[in-house]
This record gives C-alpha cells, structure tokens and sequence, in this order.
C-alpha cells in the first residue's frame, strides 16, 4: 500500500484526529500517527512494557502537505508521555517503595547537575568549525533553567524542555549529547511529579 492510499484509508475511515496543516505548510503523516498512537493506546491498555514513555517522546513521523499540525501532534503526544511515566513509576513504587523511586531521581539529578556544573560555553562537546550544531548561548541558557529547577526548585515544566529548540551555528555543541540531557531531564521531571 502507498503512502497515498494509506493516506486515503485514514481519510475514508474516520475524520482527522487532529487538524490539518493547508498550504506549503507541512504536517506529520496522518497515518504514521494515527497508527502510532493506535499501538500506544492498545499498548497502555494492556499493560504491558513494550511501550515506554521514552518511547514515546522520541517517536518521530514523516513531513508532508496536508498532515496534521505538529503543534497539536506534539502536546498529545507529551500527555501520551506522561501517562506511561506514571504507570512506570507506579510500577516501581509497588515493587521496590518509594523510597527507592525518590533515590533513583536524585541520583539522576545530580548526574545532570554534575554535568551542568561545567563552566558556560564548555558543558558539551562542540562540533568543528565547519560542522553545524546547536547554539551555545541559547543552550547554556536552558541549562541555566535546568541548575536551577534541580537545585533551587525553580519552575520548569517537561513540556518547557520537549518545546526547547535551539538555533544552529558553525562550532556549536553537539545536538546528541545535549538532546540526551533534556531527555534525563525530563525523565526527573516526570519521575517528581
């Protein structure tokens, strides 16, 4: 089946579960969302731990014309997220106490505080001089944010960090490692709650 007649199933079907992008707008593949979200309800349902909730947030669909909005895909897709956090932490909870819940976020934290404790414009490693990465500032700023919702306990929300995006310039800090400290982040954040 093409992407177009899959395209056409999912419109005969039902109506869009989202709205549409119009114009030269691009929007998420229809139905690689509705069938992600499909196997992500069947897989809360049941229980199971084939499905986590970083699963969930680094899930990532195809750009085209007439898609659903991005915007509106992503806030879902953050309270799909925090529904399986939860049930994770429940699970945890049961088996090992809160207690050992507690201390496993803590240890994260201060692993990312660690991190973070580097001096400003070397907390990740930088791509050379001809390769593209995030911007430096702009990054030193939210984990700036980060230092002090861990330490302080000023307010920072997980869909604050799903939503953070960073320009790009020549010599900046490598994405995958400062994608992966968002994702710890987030991990507490939710872990707290």
């Amino acid at each position: 089946m093409t992407d177009r007649s899959l395209d056409a199933a999912t419109a005969e079907d039902a109506p869009p579960a989202f709205a549409l992008t119009t114009g030269r707008t691009l929007g998420y593949h229809r139905a690689a969302v509705d069938t992600f979200l499909a196997s992500a309800r069947k897989a809360f349902e049941l229980g199971g731990d084939q499905l986590e909730a970083a699963d969930v947030r680094t899930a990532s669909f195809p750009l085209v014309k007439n898609g659903y909005v991005v915007a509106d895909v992503d806030a879902a897709l953050g309270r799909v997220e925090d529904a399986f956090a939860a049930r994770e932490r429940e699970r945890v909870v049961r088996s090992r106490g809160a207690g050992a819940w507690v201390e496993q976020a803590r240890e994260d934290a201060q692993v990312i505080l660690d991190h973070l404790a580097r001096p400003a414009r070397h907390r990740f490693a930088r791509n050379g001089v001809l390769t593209f990465g995030y911007r430096v500032d702009e990054v030193d700023h939210v984990a700036t944010r980060i230092v002090r919702y861990l330490r302080d306990g000023d307010a920072l929300t997980a869909e604050q960090l799903r939503s953070a995006a960073f320009r790009m310039q020549r010599g900046g800090y490598r994405e995958e490692q400062v994608d992966a400290l968002l994702d710890a982040t987030i991990d507490v954040i939710l872990a707290v709650r």
